[in-house]
């Protein structure tokens, strides 16, 4: 089961308030602040996907680029210690470092 909406390359969380029975969500990723609602799965998902599309119209109308969520690329700082132990274990494993960050973090999400 996935608590995540996909559309046009944007995600969005999923919740349900039972006090006011509503399901409601907001896009991931970006900073501006987009939600949606609706009383029933179907009714929230269109609500989405409009939501999407009103985001990325709303910025073409005053000029913004629409932000893109989670483009694949983080930028971190790490100690040296451990730049030097991941380098020496990726090339123990004849991998690129990006590759063997990427395996690793899968395999942690994986296992939660």
């Amino acid at each position: 089961m996935s608590n995540i909406l996909k559309y046009k390359g944007y995600m969005g969380s999923v919740g349900f308030d039972a006090e006011d029975r509503i399901f409601h969500g907001r896009l991931l990723g970006i900073g501006d602040v987009v939600g949606f609602e609706g009383v029933s799965v179907d009714e929230l998902e269109g609500d989405f996907r409009d939501a999407v599309d009103d985001y990325l119209d709303t910025c073409r109308e005053i000029g913004k680029p629409p932000e893109k969520p989670f483009s694949g690329r983080i930028i971190l700082e790490i100690p040296s210690e451990l730049h030097v132990s991941i380098a020496t274990e990726a090339g123990r494993q004849r991998k690129r470092v990006e590759d063997w960050i990427v395996d690793a973090c899968r395999r942690m999400v994986e296992t939660g």
